[in-house]
């Protein structure tokens, strides 16, 4: 089957709730505002990909879901938000799994291409900090400035997101993402 590109979704996971409710009608204005039919695609990530997803749905759409890891909902996804995320993906038009048997970063950055290679554009719910670990919000949208996919930045004002592990900090840089050493998506 040939793909449909469609609006594709890449975000931060680590929100604040007042963010999520920010990020939530922001997401909202613009896909009202977006041509219709529409036609979603995400990684299903909790935060942001849930989020538009059931936005997608609420306004009659479809969506596909790209699956980093086959174990990737055992190890991701929270056992409260299970069911949740079951019923999201049984509702996807298509699910395109990758290789990779486990959670692991090369997992997400091969989701990410898979991802971009789906997108007329990319909404990226991001603070515009560039982090180098492939799979990360920056690297989605490294990839999709490198294959001349349009990224629509969406970070409200106000926005802020949790403390990030402690093994994470010492990746994250501010400068800008389009400068980071990834992959491309070719169309």
């Amino acid at each position: 089957m040939d793909a449909v590109l469609g609006v594709g979704i890449t975000g931060h996971i680590h929100l604040r709730r007042t963010t999520t409710r920010l990020v939530r009608q922001a997401l909202a204005d613009l896909l009202r505002a977006s041509p219709k039919p529409l036609h979603g695609v995400s990684c299903l990530a909790p935060g942001p990909d849930q989020t538009f997803i059931e936005l997608i749905r609420e306004l009659g759409g479809t969506y596909d879901v790209i699956l980093p890891a086959r174990d990737y909902r055992d190890r991701v996804i929270r056992p409260r938000g299970r069911r949740h995320f079951d019923e999201l993906l049984a509702g996807a038009a298509e699910v395109v799994p990758t290789e990779f048997a486990h959670d692991h970063p090369a997992a997400y950055a091969l989701a990410n291409n898979r991802l971009v290679e789906r997108c007329r554009e990319l909404i990226a719910v991001w603070d515009g900090m560039a982090d180098d670990r492939p799979g990360s919000t920056a690297h989605a949208v490294a990839l999709a400035r490198r294959a001349g996919v349009p990224v629509i930045p969406l970070w409200p004002t106000g926005a802020e997101r949790l403390a990030r592990p402690a093994a994470e900090l010492g990746r994250a840089r501010p400068q800008a993402a389009d400068r980071l050493s990834v992959g491309i998506a070719t169309r």
